[in-house]
């Protein structure tokens, strides 16, 4: 048994769900098909997938393995690639993990932008469920995470991506039935949204930083999503990403408050696994990300 030749049909099965479909892309018969994937199964001694009269179905082993033999070909590809001295190897499935808060921003038209470039790379995003430990997501089969804190940490590499700018923002209503906070220390008199993970609130003046800590705000959630939906609705101050809350700024549903205190800005960064040398789909991807968040934006 050849196990790159097995490995690649049974990743061609997880992309066609059918032997025949695995069978036409590959070049051979559905028949062999069904040999390589049940000469694969006994050399691990798992199943791998559930058969049935019209389709099969990855097991839970499966769908894993596949996606291992999918990263493997991959970077045997790009190595061949590289050794021929080929220009773009950017091409294959690049998994990239990222917080709720960071996904639900800009990166998906980054992304989007992304693929439309490098029509040979395909684009495999998850949001939420990233771990606070900064390699686990390579132990989750992840090529690159997206963090807001650089985790510091020798087992893996970091790049700077670009700025996120934060706000203090409320609605007009509220305003209206509350009052405008003039200074810093007025904002713990109204009700405040907080975010679990960022109890603190750090505003700037003269190169002086303020540390505003938030007691018993009316609410705490993990999402900023959720903290402006609530602000935009009226039922108090919070601190938001400026990325998701520009449109709303623009349209006066929300207004920025204590601009002379701007808030600190957070880095994003993006994790990426260690090595020799990083794989091209990778470092393609991180370039890419840098120049996109750092150009110009229409709102």
């Amino acid at each position: 048994m050849d196990r790159l030749v097995v490995m690649r049909t049974l990743a061609a099965v997880a992309r066609a769900s059918t032997f025949s479909g695995a069978a036409q892309e590959l070049g051979i018969s559905p028949s062999l098909v069904s040999r390589h994937v049940a000469d694969l199964e006994d050399t691990l001694g798992v199943r791998l997938v559930n058969r049935t009269p019209r389709s099969v179905n990855l097991t839970e082993a499966g769908q894993t393995y596949a996606e291992f033999a999918e990263r493997i070909l991959t970077e045997i590809e790009e190595t061949d690639e590289q050794l021929a001295g080929r220009q773009d190897s950017a091409q294959g499935v690049l998994s990239v993990i990222s917080p709720k808060w960071i996904g639900l921003m800009d990166l998906g038209a980054a992304i989007g932008d992304f693929v439309r470039e490098h029509p040979r790379m395909r684009v495999k995003l998850e949001l939420g469920g990233i771990s606070d430990r900064p390699y686990d997501f390579l132990d989750r089969g992840f090529d690159v995470a997206f963090h807001a804190r650089d985790p510091k940490d020798s087992r893996v590499r970091v790049r700077r991506i670009t700025d996120l700018p934060f706000l203090l923002a409320a609605s007009p209503e509220y305003l209206a039935r509350r009052g405008t906070p003039s200074t810093v220390a007025e904002l713990q008199d109204h009700a405040l949204l907080a975010h679990m993970s960022d109890a603190t609130w750090r505003l700037t003046s003269g190169g002086e930083i303020t540390h505003v800590k938030v007691q018993n705000p009316i609410v705490a959630t993990n999402a900023y999503l959720v903290i402006e939906q609530l602000v935009e609705a009226g039922h108090g101050i919070g601190l938001i990403p400026r990325r998701s809350a520009r449109k709303a700024l623009a349209s006066g549903a929300l207004v920025e408050l204590l601009p002379e205190f701007p808030v600190q800005s957070r880095s994003l960064y993006a994790v990426h696994g260690p090595g020799g040398q990083t794989p091209e789909r990778v470092k393609v991807f991180l370039d890419f990300m840098t120049t996109w968040f750092r150009r110009p934006h229409d709102d």
